[in-house]
């Protein structure tokens, strides 16, 4: 599966961009944040992917940063939640609004984005309130009971990806990157954080 494209920003629309990886052109589907995190035609631009498969489609997705594609995998899991509804609840809300959103139970704020109903919103807060606390903490949230904020540092965010990518639940990754932070301190690297995590999480 393809988990990160970076190249040049060759072409961009309302929903959509072309990645030049080594004279390749990938389409990419992509939130407005996403598209606007690029930049200009030209631009080195690195995103991070989902593969969406489906019987008569098979599209890739862009995100800005690892912690959007978490938030697109968890509302595509949600019934009546597609791809398309997904990435307009990521045009209209920013991870942490909608984190805090999931958490406060405030449908209102999901039903903002373009084709989300209330009975739709109020789906989406009802399924991902407990599953918002598995990821790192947004600012102004507080944790779910036994969620462990995931540090700060890129690396750590990037270990947390990387266990979820190797099956790993949001809340187990989160829970094990932190332990393996403060093994390691904070200067910790990405691969010594995804060994001692694997340690942790697989214990």
């Amino acid at each position: 599966m393809i988990a990160k494209l970076t190249g040049l920003l060759d072409d961009f629309g309302p929903d959509w961009a072309v990645i030049d990886v080594a004279g390749v052109g990938y389409l990419v589907h992509c939130s407005v944040r996403t598209l606007e995190a690029m930049g200009a035609r030209g631009d080195r631009a690195t995103v991070f992917t989902d593969l969406q498969v489906s019987e008569n489609d098979m599209r890739l997705v862009g995100f800005a940063s690892a912690s959007e594609r978490d938030w697109f995998r968890l509302l595509t899991a949600v019934q009546g939640v597609g791809s398309k509804v997904a990435l307009a609840i990521l045009s209209a809300l920013t991870t942490e609004e909608l984190q805090r959103a999931c958490a406060n139970g405030d449908a209102a704020m999901v039903a903002r984005a373009n084709g989300v109903g209330p009975k739709l919103a109020g789906r989406i807060v009802n399924e991902l309130k407990d599953k918002a606390g598995g990821l790192p903490a947004a600012p102004g949230t507080v944790p779910g009971p036994g969620a462990a904020a995931a540090p700060a540092a890129s690396a750590s965010a990037d270990a947390v990806s990387a266990l979820q990518n190797l099956g790993f639940k949001p809340a187990v990754a989160t829970a094990a990157v932190a332990r393996a932070a403060d093994e390691l301190g904070e200067d910790a690297g990405l691969d010594a954080l995804v060994r001692v995590a694997l340690k942790r999480a697989a214990g």
